[in-house]
């Protein structure tokens, strides 16, 4: 039986250099160029192979034939992860983080045992979440996200073998329906929540989006529309309120679009309104926050190293600020250039130096951001939620309840005592967004004002006989 916790790998001999949390491509990027360097790095990441969401299952997809129909975006990220493999940076996969404290002070379990990690650094890339969706129906069995969708392909080619619906907006919604249209999925519809104004209001950020790498990804959104075209699935736009309907699973999903009402047949519906930081892990540690207007989300602050508010701590991808895949690996490898240069391995200028190359890569690939974010920001329907929507999963919580607390001047941590919103094993991670929206609404006043829950270990439930195995004597 495998050891769970090598003790190379604990308390290595002069100690760790820096831990990166996450194996997505900016943890991965990040993780390499410090090996390669000669500072001590381990990563950790709960998922058992490397490559993120973005990039999951990338190893054991060569070998499969029918992959080809993720795209070879998908396969960008063999060569990432095999830099990563060959770099010398030390892995501890399946390996979950619960508690962070400054000074880069870490507890992870890993097959049911805890340990606790210390590092000269940190660098957080744990990714992104989808915004979460609450809409009537969507507790309903077969109601997924289309992230979940994308994992059962990426996974094991796993696909819709009933009427398939895909709703909400943006980029994903586009790529996740030719992906399943090419594994041979019933697309019932897509239905696009993104409004006509929309479009005029990204006009004024196109010139930008036309710069560095935008033109490609413009170009690869327009393929992928027109794709769906010429394949004969129904698309319909600036898409309203959505229902989706059921008895013990989903069976069908009304909306309002072209002026009139339309009942469509669903097996699983994929819901997505794009995505946004996983904030739960930045906030543990403490790190300041500020609202991100264009992408409707609180995200950590970061200076030009990626160097959070709290001394040591850097975060990069879309934990900081969506920048999609490839500019998420440039922010990645400026996070270690910055731990390079604290660390002393690199003298300051050589830093610099290769800081700039990565930062005009980041902003080739960051040209098109404002466009897409103001094309297709969260539906109205997602802000301004049905009181009989379901607000928090774990808790069986209605928006409604959450909206009357709002509107009689609590904030998110006395609905959280109150209802408790926020305190079942996802901890918040999918009622938070909501949570801010409604309150925000209730006060009429900026998101910023309404706040956030405050996290608390562990950041994931952990099992009292995990807590319990951390060894005694540390102080």
């Amino acid at each position: 039986m495998a050891e769970p916790w090598p003790e190379a790998l604990v308390e290595p001999e002069g100690g760790w250099d820096a831990i990166v949390v996450g194996a997505g491509p900016a943890g991965l990027a990040a993780a390499t160029l410090l090996a390669q360097h000669g500072a001590r790095a381990l990563v950790l990441d709960e998922q058992p192979e490397p490559g993120g969401q973005i990039y999951r299952g990338i190893e054991r997809a060569r070998q499969r034939p029918e992959a080809g129909l993720l795209g070879k975006d998908y396969f960008h990220g063999a060569a990432l992860v095999q830099a990563f493999r060959e770099s010398g940076a030390a892995y501890l996969p399946e390996t979950g983080v619960w508690n962070m404290t400054r000074g880069v002070r870490l507890h992870a379990s890993r097959m049911g045992e805890s340990r606790e990690l210390r590092a000269r650094a940190l660098i957080l890339a744990v990714g992104a979440i989808e915004r979460p969706v609450p809409l009537p129906g969507w507790t309903l069995p077969g109601v997924m996200t289309a992230g979940a969708v994308q994992i059962l392909l990426k996974s094991a080619m796993l696909r819709a073998d009933m009427p398939l619906v895909i709703a909400g907006s943006g980029p994903l919604l586009y790529l996740l329906a030719r992906q399943c249209y090419a594994a041979g999925a019933p697309i019932t519809g897509l239905l696009d929540t993104s409004s006509r104004e929309n479009l005029w209001h990204a006009l004024k950020h196109l010139p930008r989006a036309l710069r560095g790498k935008g033109p490609s990804y413009l170009m690869k959104g327009i393929g992928m529309m027109l794709g769906l075209r010429r394949a004969g699935i129904p698309v319909f736009r600036a898409v309203s309120n959505i229902e989706l309907r059921g008895h013990d699973r989903v069976e069908a999903v009304g909306f309002d679009a072209g002026g009139k009402r339309h009942l469509l047949p669903a097996g699983i519906v994929a819901l997505h309104e794009g995505v946004i930081p996983h904030q739960n892990a930045a906030r543990l540690i403490g790190c300041d926050q500020v609202w991100d207007r264009l992408q409707h989300v609180f995200r950590p602050v970061t200076d030009e190293w990626r160097l959070t508010s709290i001394p040591g701590v850097f975060m990069a991808g879309d934990a900081a600020g969506i920048v999609g895949a490839r500019g998420a690996e440039h922010q990645g490898r400026i996070a270690a250039l910055g731990v390079l240069r604290d660390l002393g391995r690199l003298e300051v200028a050589q830093a610099e130096q290769l800081a700039g190359k990565e930062r005009r890569e980041l902003l080739g690939h960051a040209a098109v951001r404002p466009f897409l974010d103001r094309l297709y920001p969260p539906s109205r329907q997602v802000l301004r939620p049905a009181d009989a929507a379901t607000a928090c999963r774990c808790e069986e919580v209605t928006v409604g309840a959450v909206r009357e607390l709002a509107g009689r001047g609590y904030g998110a941590n006395q609905i959280k005592a109150e209802l408790r919103c926020g305190m079942g094993p996802c901890q918040g991670r999918l009622c938070g967004p909501t949570v801010t929206a409604i309150i925000s609404a209730a006060r009429g006043a900026a998101p910023e004002a309404a706040d956030y829950y405050s996290i608390r270990p562990p950041l994931k439930p952990l099992a009292m006989s995990e807590l319990a195995s951390l060894p005694a004597g540390r102080d």
